[in-house]
């Protein structure tokens, strides 16, 4: 899958499977893509190589929670329904080099498989 953001994409992976979801972007260095939990209101970045950006999502794919270079052995939790919630976890400075904001709308397309 892929995040539009004006002339930027960004890879994106989405953590479907126990295993996807339990080890997320844990150990991961040089991380150049993003992670998507659907239907997840909190994450932590114990045993992460590197900071990262995380947002959280409504239903609509609307930001209602943004922050930037969360370093590890944090924990975020969103205060709203799990089934209304996202959490995208991204590279770090990817908020501020792309300028979102709170209420921006994200665009994710899926790739054609050739």
């Amino acid at each position: 899958m892929i995040l539009k953001i004006n002339t930027n994409n960004i890879k994106i992976v989405e953590a479907v499977s126990f295993k996807e979801r339990l080890q997320g972007l844990m150990g991961q260095k040089n991380i150049d893509y993003g992670m998507l939990f659907r239907n997840c209101n909190s994450i932590h970045t114990f045993f992460m190589k590197e900071e990262i950006d995380v947002l959280g999502l409504n239903e609509k794919n609307e930001i209602i929670f943004l922050e930037t270079s969360v370093c590890k052995n944090k924990i975020i939790t969103l205060h709203r329904p799990i089934k209304k919630t996202s959490i995208l976890e991204l590279p770090k400075f990817t908020c501020t080099s792309l300028h979102l904001k709170l209420g921006d709308v994200l665009f994710f397309e899926f790739e054609d498989i050739v």
